[in-house]
């Protein structure tokens, strides 16, 4: 026997029933802060230290990225032949 349940809601909705804080006020605060050092032009926060750890040059990362985009497109392609 199958259930099938289909639920709408908004993700701070989500957030509320699933008991996780919301945390937008200290995102915009931590963004806010970052920009400011960023206007101010400390050390380590010029934008190319700050995407360093997500663009590097390794063979790894770029295989991993690969990986990622092949599995989606082959989700997106199970998923489509699923509905007809």
């Amino acid at each position: 026997m199958n259930f099938k349940v289909d639920v709408e809601m908004t993700p701070s909705e989500l957030r509320q029933v699933m008991g996780l804080p919301d945390v937008a006020s200290l995102q915009d605060e931590m963004i806010k802060k970052v920009r400011e050092q960023m206007d101010a032009g400390a050390e380590g926060y010029d934008p190319m230290t700050l995407l360093k750890p997500y663009i590097t040059n390794s063979v790894g990362s770029m295989e991993s990225l690969q990986k990622l985009i092949l599995n989606m497109m082959q989700g997106s392609v199970k998923s489509d032949s699923k509905k007809s």
